[in-house]
């Protein structure tokens, strides 16, 4: 593959749209050298849109993955994923007028806002939901119709008072912030690893975390999703089930109210 792909989603979530070159295609997807498309990671969805060509064209991309290696491994490229068979149409040596695209070509990554912007809403609602329930986390996933956090716990919780302690904390308009720590930071503070199943990425130096509050601190965890900058943005979101999914895993699910 090619460099690393620029993920500027990273720091600036309410971006729709880059201009961007195409810098490979690959039976994983279109790879450019930068981006606005977050791919699937952290529970999160990856983002769907549209490349735009030179002409005006548009290639339709249905989902985001990262890269992998021939072991399974991740790598640093973002594939946005066409469907599949137009992406047979693009690997093959005589594409077609209607499909042409080359490495070189500049296009205009972006994205579906609507879509992203639940996304984005929804996993600061789970920020919160991790402040109502301080418990270790064992499972997540994050739609643009619903969200769920899978908590290790063995105590019941209450879908009523869950759902009136997110109301209170979408009111206070709490900032959210996006930050990093050194991989010796976070060494000296394991508390803010709030997950069992995935740890966040190490080896660069820098991992990215999330901070919802200032003067009160609500959460602060390594996270590498995309979220809305102040909880007031999140709306109106209630807890539409709790689930007890086994002896130690207490599920609450999350959507938007009517």
């Amino acid at each position: 593959m090619g460099d690393m792909t620029q993920d500027l989603f990273r720091t600036d979530a309410y971006l729709t749209e880059c201009t961007a070159t195409v810098s490979a295609i690959t039976p994983q997807g279109i790879v450019l050298d930068r981006t606005v498309f977050y791919p699937l990671g952290g529970g999160q969805a990856g983002d769907t849109g549209v490349l735009v060509l030179a002409d005006g064209r548009e290639l339709s991309i249905v989902d985001t993955r990262k890269g992998k290696e021939v072991d399974g491994s991740f790598n640093d490229d973002i594939c946005h994923l066409p469907a599949s068979e137009l992406l047979t149409a693009l690997l093959s040596p005589e594409q077609s007028r209607d499909c042409k695209l080359v490495v070189g070509d500049t296009v205009t990554a972006r994205i579906d806002w609507a879509r992203r912007l639940r996304l984005m809403r929804f996993h600061t609602a789970t920020h919160l939901l991790c402040h109502l329930v301080p418990q270790l986390v064992n499972g997540c996933s994050i739609t643009p119709d619903y969200a769920r956090l899978d908590f290790n716990m063995t105590e019941p919780l209450d879908k009523d008072v869950l759902t009136a302690g997110l109301a209170r904390l979408v009111a206070a308009a709490h900032r959210v912030t996006v930050g990093a720590i050194t991989d010796e930071e976070l060494d000296a503070q394991p508390e803010l690893v709030k997950s069992m199943s995935v740890q966040p990425p190490r080896g660069s130096g820098r991992i990215r975390t999330i901070r919802v509050g200032d003067a009160e601190l609500i959460d602060y965890q390594p996270c590498g999703g995309t979220h809305v900058a102040n909880t007031s943005e999140i709306g109106a979101v209630v807890v539409t089930k709790i689930e007890k999914k086994s002896a130690t895993t207490r599920r609450v699910v999350l959507g938007f109210a009517a």
